[in-house]
């Protein structure tokens, strides 16, 4: 076989021996290589005849082609030289071969990455984009759904605060309107608490509205968790307790400190340290109430594990714990876990610690410290030198003698008790950068209150350095999908740290958890622990305003506007209560002027617009009239007998000294608005209560004046239920200022002619002709009389007291002018065929050719002042009374 394969090989290569040639070279290339190196060669210049015209031509064109063949020459090499090897590769060199592959791998490597790179950027910024786009939207939404409120049809009317139309926000459920009106009388005994100048125990309230409301919506409960963390912090006392003191108020206590730039900058301040100290306090106290709750849980509920016997102490209950946790039954306990005379002292003393109980932990370190003196010297005296100190914190001696053992004992063995080893690093703050402690930090919980117990306002490991971490690490860290759809956790975990913007703006992100937002950000205000914008900082997209020189701020005053859009139409007095929130923060420049000056006067101005937005936007009726006051029925003869609206019953809580200011700040700008709106009647209403009664009568005078065109004059209007409450209401006032004499002048007298020719239309319409032209000549603007209808100067004069008439009566002029023919051609046609005597038939039918002539010689003098078909109309019937 190997004979035969010899052979073969040796006439292969006699088949090509008659074409080798000495005097030229033998290629030792591969495939590839030779396929690249024709390339090179294609690529080389090759010599042309036209080379020299062509350089000629480029010349002229100021083109050197000598340079720029070089150059590009020079480049080709290059990039030949980077992916191709230096020298000629045979097919048996295999470690060229690897070499080469492992350089193209990494080319090959290197550009995926960037692709993939490339692609994600790409990608992320769609996503953004997209995001960004989203939200854009829903702002636009709503700034139209506002808009379509003031125009929407009215539909069948609900009960509650799940009455608005707003396209922003959707509509509450049963149970989400149950929660909001649990939680509106909160806010209404606030105000009432702070007009008394009482303080009111708003987060022991809001707690009580989120625990009852926990069994159907488990998100309240994570809100009733955040709450009981900032009662904690504030020190809030129980209601009961706040009543026993009546005329004191903590509104805004903590507000001069926290609205301090250096509370946030970690400024070294008495008080911003005692603050920044209480906050972590406050968080540490409530994850150890939480804990203990774990605790006596698990006892409870595993009794036959570990019986509790007689004895309802915690230290037996943790005695318990730590069965349940840790014991293994036959196995006994874990080998890590020291037992020192059959107890594990260490677990005891840490979960003593762990559930708040730093007394009974003290005690139980004294009863054993004979034995713990023999393996820790010195760590039970230390104990009580920490739980003593107020800052907990130990002396440096303490500090260096517990740090020298636990290098030597601890730090580097793999057998110490992982429950001694977290007692060490947290009496002595040892290694605070280490964030995780075996069977320690084994839930979010457990590892937060580990980064708080370690804290030490006095050492780099403060409460800011915390902050940084929790914020690099974000919400999806805490939360599965985020805040926008969580449970709340991420805004529990911002309270823990004193972020208390953020965590009201985490729960904003979440629709669900939007009441329970509003909520939370105003008894932040109310405790001074809110910090606001400048109206210029406040995106559109978010209430979150956050700034690299300075601390985050959160527009209450936008979602107490959102919020309040549910349900102000049909509860304005609800609505109320939540804008009167809104002035708790306009302290904000006394308390620090240097912090985003011009802020707290910006939430007075903010207030009086959505007050007057709530007072445009309410629906009409009863609930309106008792939120801006109004005027009894029967006034006297010196006053319109006023009584006062629910805005005046909060006027120290807007901050608005007086009524007056009250008038200048909201009721003629509301006014304003309602005119602008159509709302008519209401905006009557609101000068009045101004006490501007020219401007009443002339938005009466002009209402009035577009009813009549709209109606009678040919623009197609129809005469509905709104036309004819503006005139009940015109009617009214005439009354009442006739007698008072208030509003006189041209504008008041156009009122009462322009009510006289809708009386004239009525009387017309119902077949009384003879009373409709008496009321018509009453008004004294055509001339109608028995001696100016045949004297052409008093007609002269009274075209010429037309030109002084108001607008409203000079633009109706084609109205009350034909109305006025008709009926003298009605009479004239009822004369006509009336049964009476000749003579008296033919003196009454004289009298209206005299009148009718006289209409005819009045419109002929105001030319211009009606359309061609009215003057045709005129004449018309001017021919059929002549004949």
């Amino acid at each position: 076989m190997a004979a035969n394969l010899s052979s073969l090989l040796s006439s292969s290569r006699q088949l090509t021996s008659h074409l080798n040639r000495t005097d030229l070279p033998s290629v030792k290339l591969s495939f590839d290589q030779i396929e690249a190196e024709s390339r090179r060669l294609a690529r080389q210049p090759g010599s042309s005849a036209d080379a020299d015209r062509a350089n000629f031509l480029l010349a002229k064109a100021n083109v050197d082609p000598t340079s720029l063949t070089s150059s590009i020459a020079q480049l080709q090499n290059t990039a030949a030289s980077t992916f191709t090897p230096l020298q000629a590769l045979q097919d048996t060199d295999v470690q060229g071969y690897l070499r080469i592959s492992h350089e193209q791998n990494l080319i090959s490597t290197i550009e995926e990455g960037r692709a993939r790179t490339q692609r994600e950027f790409y990608q992320l910024m769609e996503a953004r984009r997209n995001e960004e786009w989203e939200k854009m939207k829903a702002r636009v939404f709503e700034q139209l759904g506002q808009r379509a409120d003031q125009t929407a049809v009215v539909g069948p009317k609900r009960t509650g605060l799940a009455s608005s139309t707003s396209v922003a926000l959707p509509t509450p459920t049963v149970d989400v309107q149950a929660k909001m009106l649990n939680y509106d009388k909160v806010v209404g005994e606030l105000n009432a608490a702070r007009l008394r100048n009482q303080s009111f125990a708003i987060l022991h309230a809001l707690m009580d509205v989120a625990r009852k409301t926990a069994a159907s919506d488990p998100k309240s409960a994570q809100f009733q968790t955040t709450l009981h963390i900032l009662t904690l912090q504030t020190r809030e006392a129980p209601s009961h307790d706040m009543t026993n003191n009546p005329g004191s108020s903590v509104s805004r206590k903590f507000a001069k400190v926290y609205l301090d730039p250096g509370f946030s900058s970690n400024g070294q301040t008495r008080e911003a340290v005692d603050l920044r100290t209480q906050i972590a306090r406050g968080a540490r106290e409530a994850l150890e109430e939480q804990y203990f709750e774990v605790v006596e849980r698990t006892v409870m509920s595993r009794r036959e594990d570990a019986p509790l016997g007689g004895d309802p102490s915690i230290g037996n209950k943790i005695r318990s714990f730590l069965l349940i946790r840790y014991h293994q039954g036959k196995q006994g306990w874990p080998q890590r876990i020291e037992i020192i005379q059959g107890v594990p002292i260490w677990g005891r003393l840490f979960f003593l610690i762990r559930t708040g109980y730093l007394e009974e932990a003290v005690e139980e370190a004294v009863h054993y410290e004979h034995p713990l003196e023999s393996v820790a010297p010195g760590f039970v005296e230390c104990l009580q030198s920490w739980a003593n100190s107020p800052e907990r914190r130990i002396s440096p001696a303490q500090r260096q003698k517990l740090q020298s053992h636990y290098h030597s004992q601890m730090l580097h063995g793999s057998s110490a008790d992982p429950f001694r080893i977290a007692l060490y690093k947290l009496v002595g703050k040892l290694e605070p950068e280490r964030r995780r402690v075996e069977l320690v930090t084994e839930t979010m919980e457990d590892w937060l209150w580990w980064q708080i117990s370690m804290l030490d306002e006095q050492s780099p490991n403060n409460l800011s350095s915390v902050t940084e971490l929790l914020l690099t690490y974000g919400d999806r860290h805490f939360e599965e999908n985020g805040a926008e759809n969580g449970k709340g956790l991420w805004a529990t975990v911002l309270t823990c740290v004193g972020q208390y913007e953020r965590a009201v703006a985490a729960l904003w992100s979440n629709p669900s958890t939007q009441v329970e937002a509003v909520h939370l950000g105003i008894a932040l205000a109310y405790h001074g622990l809110l910090c606001v914008p400048l109206k210029a900082e406040v995106s559109e997209l978010t209430p979150l305003t956050i700034r690299p020189d300075s601390p985050p701020a959160f527009s209450l005053s936008t979602i107490i506007w959102r919020y309040v859009r549910l349900f102000m139409k049909m509860d304005p007095k609800e609505a109320l209560h939540y804008i009167a929130t809104i002035p708790l923060s306009h302290d904000q420049d006394s308390a620090h002027p240097s912090l985003r000056t011009g802020a707290g006067k910006e939430q007075l101005k903010i207030t009086y617009d959505l007050l007057r937005r709530l007072i445009v936007q309410s629906n009409p009726g009863p609930q309106w009239d008792a939120l801006i006051g109004g005027f009894h029925a029967a006034p006297t003869a010196s006053s319109l007998n006023r009584f006062p609206g629910l805005i005046e019953g909060v006027l120290p809580l807007l901050e608005l000294k007086n009524y007056d200011q009250y008038v200048e700040e909201v009721l003629k700008l509301a006014a304003n608005d309602s005119q602008r709106e159509g709302r008519i009647v209401e905006s009557v209403k609101l000068w009045n209560l101004a006490s501007e009664y020219e401007i009443v009568v002339e938005v009466l005078a002009a209402a009035l004046g577009n009813i009549l065109a709209s109606v009678y004059g040919g623009e197609g209007g129809m005469l509905g239920e709104k036309e004819r409450e503006i005139e009940r209401v015109a009617g009214d006032v005439m009354r009442t200022y006739e007698r008072m004499n208030q509003g006189a002048g041209k504008e008041r007298d156009a009122v009462a002619r322009l009510l006289r020719i809708r009386d004239a239309l009525e009387a017309k319409k119902k077949g009384r002709f003879e009373y409709a032209l008496e009321v018509l000549q009453s008004t004294d603007l055509l001339p109608l009389g028995q001696g100016e209808s045949a004297d052409v100067s008093r007609i002269t004069r009274r075209a010429e007291e037309f030109a002084v008439l108001s607008e409203s009566l000079q633009r109706n002029l084609q109205v009350y002018l034909p109305l006025a023919m008709d009926l003298l051609a009605s009479l004239h046609r009822k004369t006509k065929t009336s049964p009476l005597e000749e003579n008296v038939k033919h003196a009454h039918m004289t009298d209206l050719r005299r009148r009718s002539r006289a209409l005819i010689v009045f419109a002929g003098m105001l030319k211009y002042r009606m359309s061609a078909d009215v003057y045709s109309y005129l004449a018309r019937l001017d021919v059929e009374i002549a004949l």
